[in-house]
C-alpha cells in the first residue's frame, strides 16, 4: 500500500509540475478537480507535508471569491485558500488595525493587506496543521515585526503563546483566546469582539464547522463536548462563526441524517446549497444557529441521543463523529 502511495503521489506531483499557469485553467485540469480533491489526504504538518498534498491542494484551489462581512466596530473579510480554506482579515475599524487568521497563502494575505490599506500586526493561527499554519513563517519575512500567535510548539514562527481567557488588543478591539482541544492538542478558537460587545465574532479553525466539528485527530469526545458545548455554546448567541473550511453543505446532509424531521436542518441545507451553487461561501453562521441544527452542539437533546441509541451526551459524541466518519450523503 505504501508504495502504491508514493507511487501515486510521484505521479500527480510531476503532473502538476508540468502543468503551466494556462493550463490549470483548461477543461483537463478542470475534469480533473472533483477526482483529486476526493483523493485529499490528511492535514500533515507543513515540513512533512506529501507531494501528492501539496499537489491536490495546488490544483484544486481556489474555491471561493473574496468576501466581506461589515460589523459595527470590525470588518471581516473572507480570504478562501486551497481548495476548501478561509483564511480571515480582521480589520478595527476605528485604528485600521488588522490580524489574519491562519495564513496558509500569505501572498494573498499580503495583497489584501495593500489594497485595504490597513496594518496587519497580528497573526491568529488556531492549530499546527500546515493548511491552516503552513504561510506563518513566510509572512512574517514579508511583514517583519508581527505577533505571531498559537498554542502549539508545532506552530511556525509563534512569538506570543496564548492561553485560555487570555485577552489582548487589536486596535480597539479585544481578542479572547480559547482553548478549545480535541482536533488537536493544542487547539485555539479566537473570540474577538469591540469592548461595548455590539460587534462579535469567533474564530473556530477545525474545532466547529457550519453544522459539524473537526475530526478527534488527537482528543477525546470528552474534550469536544467541552469545547463545543461549554466553552463556544456559552458566546453571546448572536456571535458570528467564522471556521476554517467550507464543510457545510456536507455536513447539513449528515444532519438531516441525525435529525431527518428538523425544519432548521432542511431549511439551512437548502440555503446552503443554493449559495454554493453560485460558489458563494455560507460564512459566517451565528452561536444561535448552530445550537439550532448542529448535531455536534445538539448531544443533549432527545432526538440527537434516540439517533445514537444513547442516553448521556459523551456517548452521543462519540457515536455521531464515528458515524460522520465514514458517513456517505445521498445528493
Amino acid at each position: 500500500a505504501s508504495t502504491a502511495c508514493s507511487m501515486l503521489s510521484h505521479a500527480v506531483a510531476s503532473y502538476c509540475r508540468c502543468l503551466s499557469s494556462s493550463l490549470r485553467t483548461a477543461p483537463v485540469a478542470l475534469r480533473l478537480r472533483p477526482f483529486l480533491l476526493r483523493l485529499r489526504p490528511f492535514p500533515l504538518r507543513p515540513k512533512h507535508a506529501s507531494p501528492l498534498s501539496l499537489a491536490v491542494r495546488t490544483l484544486a484551489m481556489t474555491h471561493d471569491s473574496h468576501s466581506t462581512e461589515e460589523l459595527e466596530h470590525m470588518t471581516v473579510k473572507l480570504l478562501p485558500a486551497l481548495s476548501d480554506n478561509y483564511m480571515y482579515l480582521i480589520v478595527d475599524k476605528a485604528t485600521k488595525e488588522a490580524a489574519v487568521v491562519d495564513p496558509v497563502n500569505p501572498e494573498e494575505v499580503v495583497s489584501t493587506v495593500k489594497s485595504e490599506n490597513v496594518k496587519l500586526t497580528t497573526v491568529l493561527t488556531t492549530h499546527h496543521h500546515w493548511d491552516h499554519a503552513n504561510g506563518n513563517e513566510k509572512l512574517a519575512s514579508m511583514v517583519p515585526g508581527l505577533t505571531v500567535c498559537g498554542n502549539d510548539d508545532r506552530i511556525g514562527a509563534m512569538n506570543k503563546r496564548v492561553k485560555h481567557n487570555e485577552q489582548f488588543k487589536l486596535g480597539n478591539l479585544v481578542v479572547n483566546a480559547l482553548e478549545t482541544p480535541c482536533h488537536t492538542s493544542g487547539h485555539i478558537c479566537y473570540y474577538v469582539h469591540s469592548q461595548d460587545l455590539k460587534t462579535k465574532a469567533v474564530f473556530t479553525g477545525d474545532t466547529l464547522f457550519v453544522g459539524g466539528c473537526g475530526r478527534f485527530f488527537e482528543g477525546t469526545p470528552e474534550q469536544m463536548y467541552h469545547a463545543l458545548c461549554e466553552v463556544l455554546a456559552s458566546l453571546p448567541e448572536d456571535t458570528q462563526v467564522y471556521c476554517g473550511h467550507e464543510y457545510t453543505v456536507n455536513n447539513l446532509l449528515y444532519a438531516q441524517h441525525v435529525e431527518p424531521g428538523s425544519q432548521a436542518v432542511q431549511e439551512k441545507l437548502a440555503w446552503a446549497k443554493a449559495l454554493r451553487e453560485k460558489n458563494l461561501p455560507t460564512i459566517p453562521s451565528t452561536i444561535s444557529q448552530e445550537l439550532s441544527f448542529n448535531p455536534f452542539m445538539r448531544v443533549n437533546v432527545a432526538s440527537v441521543q434516540h439517533h445514537a441509541g444513547a442516553t448521556d451526551a459523551i456517548s452521543t459524541m462519540r457515536f455521531l463523529r464515528e458515524e460522520k466518519n465514514s458517513f456517505k450523503p445521498k445528493m
